[in-house]
């Protein structure tokens, strides 16, 4: 195990943004199941375990009678807005771990699918602490996000989830500058990157960079180092990394909110549903966001954008809206491929997409065809364009502000649907749309 010394990581800054396959990108054939297992760091943090056990003391005198994060603020239970906000990035398996009334946790949400996210819950027999509870966790991957489930940080996570961790280090922590450090202790970062001191909070501290509650964790470190006893995380395993130089950490912005006490569990009810609304970007697929050279694209190796697909969706992720995917999948209905494959379609688009700065907060689909072939699949559905139902749904899940929002697609049918859903929509050329263009325009308009 390294202790010390420095830690290098490669970066891989150019083959990460070019668009090219495999192939291109290394100058001769590369078998196509090792690109996407993750070479040269390039592999997406899909996994993520969000600590729910806690008791929630200091809010008893509120009432609540429940696990703190399945107390119900603007509008759903506080857990749900993190698995949003985490599913927003990429994150497709969420593991909540419960101790304090674990059986509402496990009957409200274990194999549940919330925001395109698959759920389980694991259960601590006694409270383990935030460390001790990732040893009840079965299946963790290689490298994990951890969460607290009492507190939401409203940050863009990309930079965070997509940076390769270095070789030696065991995690990284994120970050967030705040004006008044005293109720927190502060965390010192020196010019590698890498984690100096986290210090004890102390009154006038002034402001500070502070712990966000949000982590990148390596399993093998985290089970070298984390016993199957109770364990903090904060204070008994990060001090060893810091000083064995095993911890980075990320700086991000965004709003904050931690449900923990009494004054910030009501300001939380009276701030956070008008912080998470805002409009919506819907973006047919197809044609919109990638080429669809066969009439039936399913393959990832052959995933290629429209000319400014990327562009225009990190524009639309930078100027604060949803980008939310709604793609007819009648191939799926026809038996050219499964689910499963377009899955593993959307996720290489994500993945894609986060190694340039750009992401998709959703994918809705409609599987469902009249004349199609699978049975299960045969059926005039209600989501299927020109009808509304995708989006309806979307912006039942979402908090979505309908004015500025809009949809832009190839074909009438795309079109009918908004006007359906009460939207506006924008008709591009299939195939060589510019889509940064459309998205500037309305992106001025929404400001107009």
């Amino acid at each position: 195990m390294v202790t010390s010394g420095v830690c290098w990581a490669w970066l891989f800054d150019g083959f990460l943004g070019a668009e090219l396959s495999p192939a291109a990108a290394f100058g001769s054939p590369v078998p196509f199941a090792i690109f996407r297992s993750g070479l040269l760091g390039m592999s997406m943090i899909r996994q993520a375990v969000i600590l729910v056990g806690g008791f929630g003391t200091r809010l008893r005198a509120l009432g609540l009678d429940c696990p703190k994060p399945l107390a119900e603020i603007a509008g759903r239970p506080f857990v749900e807005h993190v698995i949003r906000h985490l599913a927003r990035f990429g994150v497709s398996e969420i593991v909540l771990v419960a101790g304090y009334k674990g059986d509402m946790v496990r009957d409200r949400y274990d194999g549940r699918t919330l925001f395109g996210a698959k759920l389980r819950v694991a259960i601590e027999a006694v409270p383990m602490g935030t460390g001790g509870a990732l040893t009840v966790v079965d299946g963790l991957d290689d490298v994990f996000l951890v969460s607290n489930g009492d507190s939401l940080f409203d940050a863009d996570l990309v930079g965070f989830l997509t940076k390769p961790l270095a070789d030696c280090s065991a995690g990284r922590v994120l970050l967030r500058e705040i004006e008044d450090g005293s109720r927190y202790g502060a965390v010192s970062v020196g010019p590698d990157g890498l984690v100096v001191a986290f210090d004890e909070k102390r009154e006038g501290s002034g402001r500070q960079l502070i712990n966000a509650g949000v982590y990148v964790l390596r399993r093998d470190a985290v089970a070298a180092t984390i016993r199957n006893e109770p364990t903090s995380i904060e204070r008994d395993v990060f001090p060893t990394w810091v000083a064995d130089r095993r911890l980075e950490a990320v700086q991000a912005q965004g709003y904050f909110i931690d449900i923990g006490l009494p004054e910030t569990f009501e300001q939380a009810g009276r701030e956070l549903l008008s912080v998470v609304t805002a409009p919506a970007a819907f973006l047919d697929r197809d044609g919109v966001i990638n080429v669809d050279a066969d009439g039936y694209s399913h393959r990832p190796e052959r995933l290629a954008f429209t000319p400014t697909a990327v562009e225009g969706i990190r524009q639309l992720n930078k100027a604060g809206f949803y980008v939310i995917v709604v793609t007819n999948q009648a191939g799926i209905a026809k038996g050219h491929y499964t689910e499963a494959d377009m899955h593993d379609f959307h996720a290489e688009i994500q993945r894609r997409l986060m190694s340039q700065d750009a992401h998709i907060d959703a994918f809705y689909h409609c599987p469902y065809h009249p004349e199609g072939t699978v049975e299960v699949f045969r059926e005039d559905h209600a989501d299927r364009k020109p009808r509304p139902g995708m989006i309806l749904r979307a912006l039942a899940d979402w908090p979505i502000r309908t004015e500025g929002s809009f949809l832009i697609g190839d074909r009438s049918s795309d079109l009918e649907a908004a006007a359906g859903a009460g939207l506006p929509g924008v008709l591009v050329t299939s195939d060589i749309c510019d889509l940064k263009a459309v998205a500037e325009s309305q992106i001025l308009l929404q400001r107009g």
